[in-house]
């Protein structure tokens, strides 16, 4: 008999996770990916969010979209503790009335980056900004409202779809020469599919696997490490290399780019944990992102030839 294909529900519908899971979703025929976004379920109307979940029924949940400007965080914390925050314990509250597991999707700015080596899920968290400690509270309030999650901390996510870090150094070389980018923040350059497949991997076990030890707090990012500045080389290699733009990067510091919001300087996270409870280990970096530049290359020259 054909068991019958699990509906995961993801928040949101233009996020490039969201828009990473249902490219990667659907690939794999055992699941249906459904997102759910504004206006019927506004994660800044927390009071949205039950009942579309409890009408869809899901088997899982991936709780994905949040506030993620971290600069305006710091003159709208309100607004985005209750997005990243009180949304998900909302989410969570849903899901538990189903019986479904939660996948939430947390960051590296819950550290403040004054630690020399990777972080593993037991250091203590400590946010340098509004955006971190938003994301903290929302952490806790997932905890809260259900035993069953499983809490993926991750980082540098960059892909073909939304705003990343990536998008942004291939838009600014078709008009400069050179870009400046910082070279003391280090942390794992992590591409959206590959963190997709790793939350379809992780959702299938917590719907098969009752085991209390694939929940909790996972880290979950590419394998390697690099600085801003390293990544923004390997991206500027890759579109050479494809046809692209490309520039030369002048490696700055932090202070000669001072932002509204402080950055942790190590972002690294250790992701042991989730390989030895889940199996899931993602490739190393740089691997992943020559297919992220023809996929945005390809759709650039798919546009102007419209």
């Amino acid at each position: 008999m054909t068991r019958a294909r699990r509906r995961i529900l993801v928040t949101g519908r233009d996020g490039q996770v969201v828009r990473s899971l249902r490219e990667r979703g659907s690939l794999r025929s055992e699941f249906e990916i459904v997102a759910a976004g504004r206006p019927e379920l506004d994660l800044a109307r927390p009071d949205t969010i039950a009942a579309v979940i409890a009408g869809l029924r899901p088997d899982l949940v991936v709780s994905a979209a949040a506030y993620t400007a971290v600069d305006r965080a710091e003159q709208e914390e309100d607004v985005a503790t209750r997005v990243n925050a009180a949304a998900p314990g909302e989410v969570a509250k849903a899901a538990a009335a189903l019986g479904a597991p939660v996948i939430h999707l947390s960051t590296d700015y819950v550290f403040d980056g004054t630690k020399p080596a990777p972080y593993v899920e037991g250091d203590a968290a400590a946010p340098l900004g509004a955006y971190g400690r938003s994301k903290l509270l929302g952490e806790a309030a997932v905890a809260r409202e259900t035993a069953n999650h499983a809490i993926l901390r991750t980082a540098w996510l960059y892909g073909p779809f939304g705003h990343n870090f990536l998008k942004t150094m291939l838009r600014l070389a078709q008009d400069r020469a050179g870009v400046r980018v910082v070279d003391d923040q280090h942390g794992n350059p992590t591409s959206t599919l590959d963190l997709a497949d790793a939350i379809l991997a992780i959702a299938q076990n917590l719907m098969d696997d009752d085991d209390p030890a694939m929940r909790g707090v996972f880290h979950v990012t590419a394998g390697g490490n690099a600085s801003w500045a390293d990544f923004a080389e390997e991206i500027f290699r890759c579109s050479r290399l494809s046809g692209g733009p490309f520039a030369m990067v002048e490696r700055i510091t932090t202070a000669q780019y001072p932002t509204p919001a402080a950055r942790p300087a190590n972002s690294r996270l250790d992701c042991t944990k989730v390989l030895e409870r889940h199996g899931v280990s993602l490739p190393h970096w740089r691997a992943s992102v020559p297919s992220a530049i023809e996929a945005c290359l390809g759709a650039r020259t798919a546009t102007r030839s419209e």
